[in-house]
Parts: structure tokens; C-alpha cells; sequence
């Protein structure tokens, strides 16, 4: 099928079995619908992505961070491993695009839900890692997950590290205003703005108001980095 041949050119992994993929990809609205056999969807292959995602983070940042305690590698990995930033991970891949969806998972934005990605993008994971062993689970984790956890960690605290440069850097009142609903109640999209007065940040959309604030604060710090030179 094209679109798992073109979904692999993107990761950069064949696989040998592409059912694997297909499996990966498959939502259980979809399998559902299509009255799949049972244990069709991604759902028992999210389960071993999981783990195989939770154990490569953490050998990762047990050597990348020698001087912390275990405490605050438990907490680096949770904000690493959990929903929202997984999901921010499949942004490179347009994960999205490539799911098999059921017509009202698909038609009330489920390539957008936060929760169907980051399931997915374990259960890919997890489908790597049968087909081609942990070496190449581990290539992966690192290309998508751990070679890009500076924006990673701004997008996952991006509402305080905004609110932190606020404070430190402008005079005024950092601020969420909603500048648009759109949709129908099934499938809401808020549009809001991080602002001080009348001067915008930045802008987000999402499902959620909380979701829409959290883009809408890190498009502002990516927007004031690169007005400071990134600094």
C-alpha cells in the first residue's frame, strides 16, 4: 500500500513484516467499522511500546544526566513518555495523515487527537521492535523522541517558561484570549492567543482551550527566541 511504503521512507525503517505497520496504524474505530478479526488495532502494540520507549528513555537519561537523582529522572521522563509530547513527536512524521481511522473517529478530527497519536506512535514503536529487533527501536526513539528534547521540554512547559520570561523581561500581564471557536460541538477548535495588552505572542489552535494556550505559549517562545537570536 503507498501510503505505508511513504510513511517508512519517512522514518527510515523498512519493515520486513509491513502487517506490523499496518497493525501500528490501525485505530480500533477502524477495525471495528471494518469488522476485523479481533486484536486487529495498535492497541496490544502500544502496550510493548510502551515499555520499549519507557526503557530506552531511561538508559538515555540515566547517562546523559549522571549528577540527578532518581527523582528527577523519574519526573524527566514522565514529561518525556507522556501524551502531549509524544503527540508533539509525530508532528515530523504527519503521523496523523497515515492512520486507519473509523468515518466518525476521522470525521471529528481524531488525526489531530492527541491521545490517538501518541498511542500510535508507541505502537509503532512497539512494531519496530518485533520487526527489527531493539536496536532499531532504539535508532528510532532517539531520532524522533530524544535528538530534539530542547523543544520537546518547551513545548511540555511551555505555559511557565513563558510566563517566567514574561515576568523577567515585560512590563504587563501575560494573557489567553480566545479569538475563535470552529466546528461543530462534536468537533470543537479553539484558536487563542498568548498576549500582553494588545501585543500578541503567539497564537495555537487545538480541541481544547488548554491545548490551543499551550501552542499559542510555544509559539511565543519560539517566536521571542528567535527575535534574541536564539538565544
Amino acid at each position: 500500500m503507498e501510503s505505508l511504503k511513504e510513511f517508512q521512507k519517512k522514518t527510515g525503517y523498512t519493515f520486513r513484516q509491513e502487517g506490523l505497520l499496518r497493525q501500528a496504524l490501525t485505530h480500533s474505530s477502524y477495525a471495528n467499522e471494518k469488522h476485523l478479526k479481533k486484536l486487529s488495532d495498535n492497541e496490544r502494540l502500544e502496550f510493548l511500546g510502551d515499555a520499549v520507549l519507557e526503557i530506552i528513555t531511561s538508559e538515555y537519561l540515566y547517562h546523559a544526566h549522571r549528577d540527578l537523582p532518581e527523582g528527577e529522572l523519574t519526573k524527566m521522563r514522565a514529561s518525556i513518555v507522556c501524551e502531549q509530547t509524544l503527540a508533539f513527536c509525530t508532528r515530523k512524521l504527519d503521523l496523523g495523515k497515515y492512520l486507519f481511522l473509523g468515518k466518525g473517529e476521522n470525521q471529528t478530527g481524531g488525526r489531530q487527537r492527541k491521545s490517538i497519536l501518541s498511542d500510535a506512535f508507541e505502537a509503532v514503536i512497539g512494531a519496530i521492535y518485533l520487526d527489527g529487533g531493539f536496536a532499531n527501536a532504539k535508532e528510532f526513539i532517539h531520532r524522533y523522541v530524544l535528538d530534539d528534547l530542547e523543544h520537546m521540554q518547551l513545548f511540555y512547559d511551555s505555559k511557565t517558561i513563558l510566563q517566567e520570561i514574561v515576568q523577567a523581561e515585560y512590563n504587563g500581564e501575560l494573557e489567553y484570549c480566545m479569538v475563535a471557536q470552529e466546528g461543530p460541538d462534536h468537533d470543537k477548535r479553539f484558536i487563542m492567543e498568548a498576549k500582553i495588552g494588545d501585543k500578541t505572542l503567539g497564537r495555537g489552535e487545538g480541541h481544547t482551550k488548554k491545548a490551543a494556550e499551550q501552542e499559542a505559549a510555544y509559539q511565543a517562545i519560539l517566536k521571542l527566541k528567535h527575535k534574541d537570536g536564539g538565544k
